[in-house]
Order: structure tokens, then sequence, then C-alpha cells
């Protein structure tokens, strides 16, 4: 298979946290900025396996929704990550993340897989949610 050209898009959140101190506290929209900086120099200076990133893009504006369920203001902060990966493993692993939003394939215009690509891309979707699902379980274990 020939390397994969792709954009994704991740925002990442920021919510405030209860119990700070008045003086010591950020608004979401800084904790949201905060976060995307560090998880851009994060992807920008650790190599992951199979993947070369090409571009980082963090002009999009902060923007903020009203969570219904805690009464709380969350803002998400936007970065568009063009990447090559070697394999559609190497993309699945790298973009199944919480922070995911949306793919867009820049090249190649059309992918064929064979009956074994396919088997290997189903096993690793199934391995990340199996990851995905115990990482949720771990922070719900240590919510109570």
């Amino acid at each position: 298979m020939t390397k994969l050209q792709m954009r994704v898009r991740f925002d990442f959140m920021g919510k405030s946290k209860s119990g700070r101190l008045l003086w010591g506290s950020k608004n979401p929209e800084q904790l949201a900025e905060e976060l995307r900086q560090h998880k851009a120099s994060l992807i920008r200076n650790i190599p992951v396996q199979g993947i070369h990133i090409d571009d980082i893009d963090m002009s999009q504006d902060v923007y903020s929704i009203y969570d219904e369920i805690t009464g709380k203001q969350i803002c998400f902060a936007p970065v568009f990550i063009t990447f090559t990966a070697s394999s559609m493993e190497d993309a699945i692993r790298f973009t199944m993340k919480e922070e995911f939003r949306t793919v867009e394939l820049i090249e190649p215009e059309e992918i064929t897989l064979s009956r074994s690509e396919i088997e290997k891309l189903l096993l690793r979707i199934s391995e990340e949610l199996i990851d995905y699902r115990d990482y949720i379980e771990k922070r719900l274990d240590n919510w109570k």
C-alpha cells in the first residue's frame, strides 16, 4: 500500500476545575488554549512510528458550548494536523483519540485493500477501541 496523506482535526477541551482559589483559577478559554499548545508541542516533538507530521495548524479560534449536565461552559481549541502515514493501521492508531473530530484523505485519491489488509485494519480498530474502553473505565474508577 502507498503512503497516506491525511488531515485530521482534534478539539482539545478546556473546562474550569472546581475547588481552585479565585486568584489561581484560569478561565476555560485559557485552559483550552494551553492544552492545545501543549498537545501540539508533543505531537510535533515526539515521534510516532509510521507517522510523519507535515503541518500543524492552530489558527482556529477557541469556541465554547454550554454543558447542560454540569451547567458550566466548556471551551474547545481546534487544531488541524496534516500527516503522512505508512499504513492505514498507523493512521488509525494516530487518530483514535478522544479529541478526534474529522478526517480528510488527501492522497491517494482511491484506496484498494486486500483481504489481509482489511483483516489487519479491523484488528487494529478493535484493539484501539478496547484500549479506549479500558482508559475510560480507569477514569471512571478514579472518579468514584
